[in-house]
């Protein structure tokens, strides 16, 4: 796709795929990506062959290490604005998403494309396929900025996953108390229903 230092990750995440995706709605916050400042929808549409399309604006801090700080100007903002495009197929049960930084491109550009998909003879598993693509256009300081950025993208990578698994167990907690209030409200229906006197018809 690029010439620079490239990314590639196979993982299994002990979830179905419809539990996946609506965690993926749900990431943010958490307490692994405090680098994450704001999220905008910016477009959604749902296709006539029934895709939802999605882009999503992020807000993410931009720390330069400390050599970096040393040779680029004091002002460089320290946000970097990342587009997220992402298309939903519920047929094919698959969420594929590219994500790559508007602003600070030159000094360096991260692409990022990950696929979702749900498994037929794995219902319960989820498979996450993760690629990036880490480049830069400083003359003479390329190579140390492309190093820099793919160990940056791996720990952040992690930070990600801790995330998405927060989610997940968000959601599975909040599905676990909802059964259980369905339970106890069963459970004094029934015992109400077993004390009350029975009518007396004449």
């Amino acid at each position: 796709m690029m010439t620079g230092k490239y990314f590639f990750s196979e993982t299994d995440i002990k979830s179905a795929w419809e539990q996946v995706l609506t965690a993926f709605w749900q990431r943010y916050p958490n307490p692994y990506s405090t680098h994450v400042l704001t999220e905008d929808v910016l477009y959604r549409e749902v296709t006539s062959d029934n895709l939802l399309l999605s882009r999503r604006l992020f807000t993410k801090t931009n720390r330069l290490p400390r050599w970096a700080e040393r040779v680029f100007p004091g002002n460089l903002s320290r946000s970097v604005y990342i587009i997220e495009d992402s298309v939903v197929d519920l047929g094919n049960r698959s969420l594929t998403t590219l994500t790559w930084n508007v602003n600070h491109a030159k000094l360096m550009r991260v692409v990022e494309r990950c696929v979702f998909a749900g498994e037929q003879d794995r219902p319960l598993w989820t498979r996450l396929t993760r690629e990036a693509w880490i480049s830069s256009g400083v003359f003479g300081l390329s190579r140390p900025i492309q190093e820099f950025g793919l160990a940056r993208f791996k720990s952040n990578q992690l930070k990600a996953m801790k995330g998405l698994e927060h989610a997940l167990s968000n959601l599975q907690k909040a599905s676990a108390a909802c059964h259980g209030e369905s339970a106890e409200r069963n459970k004094n229906l029934n015992s109400a229903s077993k004390t009350q006197k029975p009518q007396q018809y004449i």
